[in-house]
């Protein structure tokens, strides 16, 4: 199957890009928004390939593009050219497998390597040498942590955690959580790739350009999601 366009919908966005000859063209970010999209959608009966861990968001999407006139299919697991090595591949989320599915694609022979993606939760995997999917680690991403400060303390604000960061130590309550959320994510990645002992790290999410800076020696693919999907919509009827 060549789709013309993929699409990725996450817990806060929904990404898509078009494809021509094997390649993706510039990735789309947009809102839960059926005038953004409007605005964003090539015109024509096109072929799209969607991918989702919000059921219902995909839902939506799918009817909407369906009532403009194109053809729509979802993924499912079962879909992905992946060998996976966990206890329910069925309930281990399609946005890390498609990462997985992406990663193969660039390793070599024996080459193992870790894929941080980076979002409301932070996902840290593992594909070994033999490129299996391997599970990984679950954490939550800078914004939930900012709202799980605010929410279940007394005083404590609702940050947002941009650069550049302000200096430490932080002089006041404000800077001193974006600091500390900035650099538990940060060291959280760290620590899990030290221990799986793999040099190759691809970093994707929305929160990578946030975390990019610190995270130098990886390899930033904000399309990796997308990629995913397109590499697995290829070897569909």
């Amino acid at each position: 199957m060549s789709p013309d366009m993929v699409a990725d919908v996450g817990n806060t966005r929904i990404k898509w890009c078009a494809c021509r000859a094997g390649l993706l063209g510039s990735m789309v970010s947009l809102p839960e928004d059926e005038n953004e999209w409007a605005k964003a959608a090539p015109l024509g009966a096109l072929t799209w390939v969607l991918a989702s861990v919000r059921p219902e968001r995909s839902e939506r999407l799918r009817r909407w593009l369906e009532q403009r006139g194109d053809r729509v299919r979802l993924l499912t697991v079962t879909d992905l050219p992946l060998s996976m090595d966990v206890e329910f591949p069925a309930r281990t989320g399609i946005d890390r497998l498609l990462n997985a599915v992406a990663a193969v694609s660039r390793l070599d022979s024996g080459e193992a390597a870790v894929v941080v993606d980076a979002g409301s939760a932070v996902t840290v995997d593992l594909v070994d040498g033999c490129h299996v999917f391997r599970g990984g680690t679950i954490f939550p991403g800078i914004d939930l942590m900012a709202e799980a400060l605010h929410r279940y303390t007394a005083f404590l604000p609702r940050v947002t955690v941009t650069l550049p960061l302000p200096p430490v130590p932080a002089r006041s309550t404000i800077p001193a959580i974006q600091q500390g959320i900035y650099r538990a994510v940060v060291g959280g990645i760290k620590e899990i790739v030290a221990v799986y002992g793999v040099r190759r790290v691809f970093l994707t999410g929305g929160q990578a350009a946030v975390l990019a800076p610190a995270l130098s020696d990886y390899e930033w693919w904000p399309e990796m999601t997308l990629m995913g999907i397109h590499r697995s919509a290829e070897g569909l009827p």
